[in-house]
C-alpha cells in the first residue's frame, strides 16, 4: 500500500495529464461522426484479430479431441462400406434388415498406437486396444496409408502387434495391375522399405508399380495399399525378390485401424478340415 501511495505522489502531474487526454479523446470521438467512426473501426480490427488469434490457439489445443473425433467417423465410413458390399453380394436385396448383413465380412475397430519401434530386426508395435475391445490374435492393423502388421499378443486392453519390419512377418501381397502375388518380408536394413519375394517367373511389374494385399490369407483384405516398387531385376528367376518402398513412414504411426475378419473362423474349420 505503501508502494502504491509513493507511486502515485511521484507521477501524480503525469497522471492527471493523462486522465485529461482520456476525457479529451473520449470527447472528441463522442462528438464527432468522423473520429467516433474510425475509432469503432480500429476497435474492431484489434478485437477481431485478437479473436482469431484466441480461435486459432483454441483450435490447436483441441486437435488430439478433433484427431479423436475424425478417427471414430473413419470407422463408421468403413464398417459402413462393409455393409454396402455385403448388400450388393446379397441376391435378394430386399430380405436383408438394416441391422443384418449376412455377406459381411470385415469389421473396423479404431485405435492408437502406444509404443512403436522399428530401428531393430524385429519390431513390434503396442495399440490401446485388445480383448474388451474384440481384438485378438492374427488380425490385421492399418491405418489411412497402408499395412501396419498383425496382432500377435492380447491382454484386456491393450495388443501387441507384429510389425511389417519383422524379420519374422510373412505377408501375403499382390500386384495392384495384375493377379500375381508373392510373400512379403522384411530384410531388417530400411525401415522403409521391405521385400516381396517368391514372385512367379510369368509376372508382370516394372518400377512405381503399387503392391498391395493379396487376400489370400484370413487376416488382411485384399486390397490394401503397402508401397510402391522401386527397382526389377534384370533377369527374373524362380526366386526374385524386389524392394518395395512402403506408403507409410513406419517412425511417424499414430491412429490405427484393427480388421476383425468376421468369417475367419468358418474358414479356419473347412480349411482344417
Amino acid at each position: 500500500m505503501q508502494q502504491l501511495i509513493y507511486f502515485l505522489q511521484k507521477y501524480k502531474h503525469f497522471l492527471f495529464f493523462l486522465f485529461l487526454e482520456i476525457i479529451a479523446v473520449a470527447l472528441i470521438i463522442n462528438n464527432h461522426s468522423f473520429h467516433r467512426s474510425k475509432f469503432i473501426s480500429s476497435t474492431n480490427f484489434i478485437t477481431g484479430g485478437l479473436y482469431n488469434k484466441s480461435s486459432e490457439i483454441s483450435e490447436y489445443l483441441n486437435l488430439k479431441d478433433q484427431n479423436n473425433i475424425l478417427a471414430e467417423e473413419n470407422t463408421l465410413l468403413r464398417n459402413k462400406l462393409e455393409k454396402i458390399y455385403a448388400i450388393i453380394d446379397t441376391t435378394n436385396i430386399a430380405s436383408v434388415s438394416d441391422s443384418l448383413y449376412p455377406n459381411q465380412q470385415y469389421k473396423y475397430i479404431n485405435g492408437k498406437i502406444t509404443n512403436n519401434s522399428y530401428n531393430k530386426s524385429n519390431n513390434f508395435i503396442t495399440i490401446n486396444r485388445g480383448s474388451k475391445n474384440g481384438v485378438s490374435t492374427e488380425m490385421a492393423v492399418i491405418n489411412s496409408k497402408g499395412v501396419i502388421g498383425i496382432t500377435d499378443n492380447i491382454s484386456g486392453k491393450f495388443a501387441r502387434v507384429q510389425s511389417i519390419l519383422n524379420s519374422k512377418s510373412r505377408i501375403n501381397a499382390s500386384f495392384k495391375n495384375n493377379n500375381h502375388f508373392g510373400t512379403l518380408t522384411w530384410n531388417g536394413k530400411d525401415y522403409n522399405t521391405v521385400q516381396l519375394t517368391d514372385i512367379p517367373r510369368q509376372a508382370i511389374f516394372k518400377v512405381g508399380d503399387t503392391v498391395i494385399t493379396g487376400g489370400k490369407s484370413t487376416i488382411f483384405p485384399k486390397g490394401i495399399p503397402i508401397g510402391t516398387i522401386l527397382e526389377v531385376p534384370e533377369k527374373l528367376s524362380a526366386s526374385n525378390t524386389i524392394d518395395v518402398k512402403l506408403f507409410n513412414d513406419m517412425s511417424n504411426l499414430g491412429h490405427i485401424y484393427v480388421i476383425i475378419n468376421l468369417d475367419k473362423k468358418e474358414i479356419k474349420t473347412v480349411e482344417n478340415e
